[in-house]
């Protein structure tokens, strides 16, 4: 049995960690103005590099907003947020999502898978199409939660690589941990064999060229996720 490294995160992280916590729970406001560096550093008994670099990754978050010769503001996360800005709330609660967040996260999908798979569809090349069969097989026969979950998001990532679209697959990979997290519990309360039926399909209608129908099902089988029989959340 192979045993990892256990590290304890940094002064700088946990600074980050604290600031976050108090964004998303409300204790710091949009638009308030933190108190100036050294201040924060007395009262957190932290240097003031730890301040300095803890700034400019929450501002790389969008967590905060730099005013030359003004001060450092708590910003609108949601209008000035990216992908780190997701992780970040995911992990403020626990690794779940809000169902409006879920929600918006499948809308997303719909919009990206569908144009993946339809530009997939009309250039893909038989070599290409055994790489996706060969991956949904690996779903079908995943023996874990875990497993399942990779498979599919394989297979989902390397049909948006063979749409012949840069931006995909980037884009595709950005939403990797709140998309997997979404696919575990669909697994949970539906099974693998769920999971494998919806990658299976829209498999087919790639393999069948379809792209109307690619996108039909994508469609379909998404809003199930999110209002229909198949939802993977409660209000």
């Amino acid at each position: 049995m192979e045993f990892q490294k256990i590290s304890s995160p940094s002064l700088r992280e946990l600074f980050v960690e604290q600031l976050e916590h108090m964004i998303l729970s409300g204790r710091l406001a949009v638009g308030e103005k933190l108190p100036p560096e050294r201040q924060l550093a007395e009262a957190m008994q932290v240097s003031r590099s730890v301040v300095n670099g803890g700034i400019s990754d929450l501002e790389k978050k969008g967590f905060l907003v730099v005013k030359p010769r003004s001060g450092t503001y708590i910003a609108d996360y949601r209008r000035n947020g990216t992908a780190d800005t997701l992780l970040a709330i995911m992990n403020y609660h626990g690794g779940r999502l809000k169902s409006d967040e879920i929600r918006s996260i499948l809308e997303v999908r719909i919009a990206l898978d569908t144009l993946a798979a339809q530009l997939c569809a009309v250039s893909i090349t038989e070599e290409e199409i055994e790489i996706l069969e060969n991956i949904v097989k690996k779903l079908k026969y995943a023996s874990s939660i875990e497993d399942a979950v990779a498979a599919a998001y394989e297979f989902q990532h390397e049909f948006a690589i063979f749409s012949g679209n840069t931006l995909i697959p980037l884009i595709f990979c950005s939403f990797k941990v709140a998309i997997t997290s979404l696919w575990e519990r669909f697994c949970v309360l539906y099974g693998i064999g769920a999971l494998y039926e919806n990658n299976y399909k829209l498999f087919t209608y790639i393999r069948d060229r379809d792209s109307q129908g690619a996108a039909a099902w994508i469609q379909e089988s998404v809003m199930n996720s999110i209002e229909g029989n198949r939802k993977i959340y409660y209000d």
